[in-house]
Formats: C-alpha cells, sequence, structure tokens
C-alpha cells in the first residue's frame, strides 16, 4: 500500500441524490422529493388523466352498531384540518382531503352500511375456532354488498379489539384475518380498508390524528382508482416487475406455491396491475423456491402482456425484473425467452437478509453522529452493489435532515445483477426511487423497492383466494 492510499478511502463509493416524485399539474415543476408537500403544492399525478377518481368517493361501512359511529366520524375526520403531533421533520399539516385530491368523501347510499349483530361476541367467545366464526360472518357481511357493487367506491371495515383471539389461527392453521378477507374482497371486486380500534397504535386510536388522516386518505384515494403519485426520472417505456412466493396453507406433499408476479407500473406512473400463476413441482433449495424455464416464461410472458394491454399492443423497449432469491440458470432462460422482443432486460435480486453491514466514519476513528446515509452506494463487485434504502436524508427537513428510523443501524441491501448492460449506478438510483411507491404508507420511502413491497403482500394475499384465476388483477384491491 503506498502512502496516498489510506485503507478508509472507498474509491467507488457513491452518494445518490434524493430521487424525485411527479405529481398532477402539467409542468415541470410539478415535482418534489416529499411525497405529501408534492401532493399538497401540485395535486394528485392522476388528476389530469381522463379516467378519472369518483367524486365524491362513497363509503360503504361495515360494523357492529357502535362501530359504524366510530367509522362515519372516521370518514367526517378526513375531510377536516389536522396538525402533526409526531414527526414534525417529515409530517405536514393535513389540510383535509378535499384539499389535497380535488374529491371529496362521502357515506354511501345506507343500503351499504352493514351493521354486524351483537351476537358475535358470544359467537366468537364460544367458538372453538373462533378465527373462522369471525371470518365467516364478515365475509357473509361483504357477500351482502355485491348486489350493491355501483353504490359504492371503497368499504370501511372496522375490527374490534375485542375480538383480538380471532385474528389469526392457532400453530395447525396458517390463517390471518386481513389477508383472508383482502383475498375474499379481491375475488369479489370490491376494494377493502380494514381499521382497527382498541389500542393507541390503531386508526382508531392513534393520538397523532394528522399522520392517520395522510395515511388513510392516500389509501383510500388509491382504492378508489386513483394514481397519487409517479417517478419522475425514469427511463421512458420502461417496465417494472417483481417476483415472489408464497405456500397455499395446508399444502399437500406436492407442496403447491401460488407464484405471484407483481407488474407494478410503467415509466409513466401507470399499470398497478398483476397475474398470479400457481404451478406445481416447483424445485426448492435451502428453503428456496426455484422455477423451471417454462414456469418463468409464463410468468413473465402474462406481466408482459399487461403492459402491451395498456399500450396498445407496444413493447416495453427496456423491462427490469426484481426478485429476492437469485435467477438460475433456467429462470435466466426462461426471462430472456418471454422478452426476446424487447431491447434491454435487467434481471436484479434484491436482499434484505445478508452478511453485511456499515456505519460512516468522517475521519478515522470518528464515527457520524448517523449511522448512514440514503442513497450510498458501496460496489463489492463487478455486479454486485451495496445500497442504503435508509438513513439520514438530507433533503427533507430541517438540517441536518430527517432520519425516519430514529435509532438503530439500518442494514444495507445487497443488489446482484444476473442479467443487463446499463450503468450498475443507473439501477441502484432507480431501485431507490422505488422505495418510494408504496402508496399505503405516509413516510417518505420504505426499505424495499416498491416491486417486491406489493410482490410479498400480494403473495401472502393471493395463496388464501378461494379462487385463482388466470387473469390479471388490480393492484389496488388487495392494498
Amino acid at each position: 500500500m503506498t502512502q496516498s492510499v489510506k485503507p478508509f478511502h472507498l474509491p467507488r463509493h457513491k452518494q445518490l441524490g434524493e430521487p424525485r416524485l411527479r405529481f398532477g399539474r402539467q409542468d415541470s415543476n410539478a415535482v418534489d422529493v416529499h411525497p405529501l408537500r408534492g401532493l399538497l403544492d401540485h395535486g394528485p399525478f392522476s388528476q389530469l388523466r381522463l379516467a378519472g377518481v369518483p367524486n365524491p368517493i362513497k363509503i360503504a361501512f361495515i360494523g357492529q352498531e357502535a362501530m359504524i359511529g366510530r367509522l362515519r366520524h372516521l370518514a367526517t375526520e378526513l375531510q377536516g384540518r389536522h396538525e402533526p403531533k409526531e414527526r414534525r421533520q417529515f409530517l405536514i399539516p393535513y389540510p383535509g382531503f378535499t384539499r389535497v385530491f380535488g374529491a371529496s368523501i362521502a357515506p354511501a347510499d345506507r343500503s351499504t352500511w352493514i351493521t354486524l349483530p351483537k351476537e358475535i361476541d358470544d359467537q366468537v367467545t364460544e367458538s372453538d375456532a373462533p378465527h373462522r366464526e369471525l371470518a365467516d360472518v364478515l365475509t357473509s357481511a361483504l357477500s351482502s354488498l355485491v348486489a350493491h357493487r355501483h353504490s359504492f367506491d371503497v368499504v370501511i371495515l372496522g375490527l374490534d379489539e375485542k375480538w383480538s383471539n380471532a385474528f389469526s389461527g392457532d400453530d395447525h392453521d396458517d390463517f390471518d384475518l386481513h389477508d383472508y378477507l383482502k383475498a375474499y374482497a379481491a375475488s369479489a371486486g370490491i376494494s377493502l380498508q380494514i381499521v382497527r380500534g382498541g389500542q393507541s397504535q390503531r386508526a382508531l386510536d392513534y393520538f397523532c390524528r394528522c399522520s392517520v388522516m395522510w395515511r388513510l386518505s392516500i389509501a383510500i384515494y388509491t382504492k378508489a382508482g386513483g394514481i397519487p403519485w409517479a417517478l419522475a426520472d425514469t427511463v421512458p417505456n420502461t417496465a417494472y416487475i417483481g417476483i415472489d412466493y408464497a405456500l397455499r396453507p395446508n399444502a399437500g406433499p406436492t407442496e403447491r406455491f401460488a407464484i405471484c408476479c407483481a407488474q407494478v407500473f410503467d415509466s409513466d406512473g401507470a399499470g398497478l396491475e398483476f397475474v398470479a400463476y400457481e404451478a406445481d413441482d416447483i424445485r426448492i433449495e435451502r428453503r428456496n423456491p426455484y422455477m423451471r424455464e417454462d414456469q418463468m416464461l409464463r410468468v413473465i410472458s402474462r406481466s408482459l402482456s399487461i403492459y402491451q394491454r395498456r399500450h396498445a399492443g407496444s413493447v416495453p423497449d427496456r423491462v427490469v425484473v426484481h426478485k429476492n432469491t437469485e435467477f438460475r440458470r433456467d429462470e435466466v432462460k426462461g426471462c430472456l425467452s418471454a422478452l426476446s422482443s424487447v431491447r434491454d432486460v435487467e434481471l436484479l435480486q434484491v436482499q434484505r437478509r445478508h452478511g453485511w453491514q456499515g456505519v460512516i466514519f468522517d475521519q478515522p476513528k470518528s464515527a457520524n453522529r448517523y449511522p448512514s446515509l440514503r442513497g450510498q452506494v458501496l460496489p463489492v463487485g463487478e455486479n454486485e452493489a451495496l445500497m442504503w434504502t435508509q438513513g439520514l436524508v438530507a433533503s427533507i427537513g430541517s438540517p441536518p435532515g430527517y432520519y425516519k428510523e430514529g435509532k438503530g443501524i439500518p442494514q444495507p441491501l445487497l443488489i446482484t445483477r444476473f442479467s443487463g448492460r446499463g450503468d450498475f449506478f443507473d439501477l441502484c438510483r432507480e431501485t431507490l426511487a422505488l422505495t418510494k411507491m408504496n402508496w399505503n404508507n405516509d413516510g417518505p420511502y420504505t426499505q424495499m423497492p416498491v416491486t417486491l413491497e406489493y410482490a410479498d403482500t400480494l403473495a401472502q394475499i393471493v395463496k388464501r383466494m378461494p379462487k385463482l384465476e388466470a387473469r390479471p388483477y388490480p393492484v389496488r384491491l388487495f392494498m
């Protein structure tokens, strides 16, 4: 080592800027790195689209009599103004649903207010399988709304904490009430918002109403068919795909997997549909599933067809596929065969769990006040890099910036490329931007890109769907 080379110097390290989001106004200034501020200043991305969001957005309700009253009050709260009581470096005052989205919220016709009987409490308490008992009552209520499907846009269902022993199954029953209800509602084409009360961390009782209103309003707007924001700086004509797997509950010896392939959106912010492919004979290695070439070809081909249906049959110039396990040779061949007409194909493994860790040192033996900066990229190989999607964001909040995690040492993502020829830093920059596209969240970002955030959520819900059809589903039904 020469004297000019210092052991703590990392020559290939790069700090990426915070990605920008695009909002509703048709001018180049309708962008912001802050999702909430962008909504307030420029309106939602979809407000100028021909297929707009209904106005008013009509809300149906499901719950016991007292809960219906609380849910109606919640809908009224969404129209009011609320000041932040937490995360003040990021959270801005909420001015009301209409001011943010340009549409109002109103209760749907009373025929869509489903009041659950008081007897449910005893039925759940006395049942040997309380989760099944409660699920039957709630799915029956959802079923009764199918006949009124055109009278409402979103259903708000209130779960009382007194039923908490029925929210999941026992050790022998892989059951989750939230996922089960989402699966049932999605099968019926119903956008469902589940809220809970009884604890300080739940939507009905959380102390910071501003935080609740921002998160709930964005979710309801999206579930009604809106697009809050899109990415501002993407490669044109790009399709993003995320793949994840889930084992069906009570699977037999053949271990059937519901393989969820989510076509998240395109470079213009459209899309957000997914297809689910169920296959037998999935190869399991070290507890990770891998597809045969023909299986991967089918999954990717169906995803590509979603893009073509939305773009008058045209093929994207570029496709980026994310997976949290490595791409085996057969899977790479399946992807490339399905995308043979696409000019540029990037196959990336994005890992959350690995052996790498790191903190910032301003100088030798002197650690920085914050353990990491969001957007740091450190290549560790020709086609591998560590990227910190968590950490201090200098461009949000007052100096020195906003540290969402508050404490602890954020772990980087390990990104590995298995196919593609684009600039690797550009791929990292794009992956970082995709961490800002989860519309079921009121924060500035999530740790994982939305491709894999949604694919994981969808896979867990899809495996509980009573009937899995080979057709595209809107992602908003599963949020």
